[in-house]
């Protein structure tokens, strides 16, 4: 039984989609940086540390299971870009964003019973440069509070994307083939490297 360790919206939509069967029970840890903590090993740690903590809780009564966590960052010259803290922040954000590309990274893991295993899907993201007022009125619509890097490809933020390098579905908060990868070789019992 796969289950996914994580409230996200998004991620549930996503496993729905592609026809994966699930449960959902969230995990509840501190999501704070380390100190110069590189953006990728960030994603990976919490990634693992969310399936791990789940695993923990689930595997008494449930021993069978296998345990998704995932955290998905914005990068920007090599600085995370979490989930704004305030409409201010987001604006902050997207001001920061606008005209560049940068990158998201979600990193994945899987844990059962006998073995975790954990990767990271970056992709580039480019963004059209945006007016003061474009980024007002978007933070004034909400869209930005939960999302890191302050906005939703798959929403009104789409029209400032011109192109992507990489997994669309990484930018939404789960990359669903790096996800179908890992659960592929923990069912099998090979080794993903």
């Amino acid at each position: 039984m796969l289950v996914l360790a994580s409230a996200s919206p998004r991620r549930r939509e996503l496993l729905t989609q592609v026809g994966f069967e699930f449960e959902i029970h969230p995990a509840h840890i501190p999501e704070d940086p380390l100190p110069d903590e590189d953006p990728i090993a960030y994603v990976t740690r919490l990634a693992r540390q969310k399936a791990e903590a789940v695993y923990a809780q689930l595997a008494s009564t449930k021993p069978h299971i296998t345990v998704l966590g995932a955290d998905t960052t914005v990068t920007l010259d090599n600085h995370i870009l979490g989930k704004p803290e305030s409409p201010e922040d987001a604006a902050r954000m997207l001001r920061l964003l606008s005209g560049r590309t940068h990158r998201v990274i979600t990193g994945v893991s899987l844990v059962t019973a006998t073995r975790a295993e954990t990767a990271a899907e970056v992709t580039a993201v480019q963004f059209l440069t945006l007016s003061d007022e474009e980024i007002a009125q978007y933070v004034a619509t909400g869209e930005p509070n939960d999302k890191a890097g302050a906005y939703a490809i798959q929403g009104l933020a789409a029209r400032w994307i011109p192109r992507i390098e990489g997994c669309y579905f990484n930018v939404v908060g789960l990359p669903l083939s790096l996800v179908s990868t890992l659960l592929s070789a923990v069912k099998s019992g090979q080794d993903i490297s």
